[in-house]
């Protein structure tokens, strides 16, 4: 009998998984109501890896919730190397705020709270070299086309939850339609090269594409 359920699991426990700082986190964001989607152990090593190996030094970050992600993406940054966060829940803006602060990360990443669109709109003429879409999934494809004129070629472009437990394939609801949308988009787009990440056990994906 195998001692490890999935690939995600062994390699949670062979290359580890969050530290204390983070589950910290992910426990006070709980204990205050906040939705349990903050992205798991091997996504988050995923990103820490893809800013890394990037060399980003710009990134942008779509859907910030209490900051989970932002913390492990702006820890990989260089320390001249900034984040920027759009969130559009001031609640959960705030506990971001609290929690980046205490990650001694406010000077890294800065939270734009507010409609995302909204703040897309505003950044026109900015570059990033590595875009995180992580936020409402029926605006995917909206958060793809900014993507795409925010970034440059070698800018990597992420975004979780594309699979949804198979659910893209017979698309019935808004959290299928745009995951959906947005795979025919970056699969059709030649300026991107595209891989999919098997997460949570098989039970969804994240993509990876290359603005080429």
């Amino acid at each position: 009998m195998l001692k490890y359920e999935s690939v995600d699991e062994y390699a949670n426990a062979l290359l580890g998984g969050e530290d204390e700082a983070l589950t910290r986190m992910r426990s006070e964001a709980e204990e205050a109501g906040l939705p349990r989607i903050q992205v798991p152990p091997e996504i988050g090593r995923l990103l820490t890896f893809l800013v890394k190996l990037s060399g980003a030094r710009r990134i942008l970050e779509i859907g910030t919730l209490f900051g989970y992600s932002t913390v492990i993406m702006a820890r990989a940054l260089p320390e001249d190397g900034s984040l920027v966060t759009l969130e559009v829940e001031p609640r959960h803006a705030e506990l971001a705020a609290a929690n980046l602060a205490r990650a001694g990360l406010a000077d890294r990443a800065r939270i734009e709270a507010g409609d995302a669109r909204a703040s897309l709109a505003a950044m026109s003429g900015e570059t990033f070299d590595l875009v995180f879409i992580d936020a409402d999934k029926v605006s995917y494809p909206a958060y793809l086309e900014a993507a795409l004129d925010l970034t440059h070629k070698g800018s990597v472009i992420v975004a979780d939850n594309v699979w949804r437990g198979g659910g893209v394939t017979a698309p019935r609801d808004d959290n299928t339609r745009g995951p959906a949308r947005f795979n025919e988009m970056v699969a059709s787009d030649r300026r991107l090269l595209t891989v999919f990440v098997s997460s949570r056990g098989g039970d969804d994906a994240t993509s990876v594409s290359l603005v080429v």
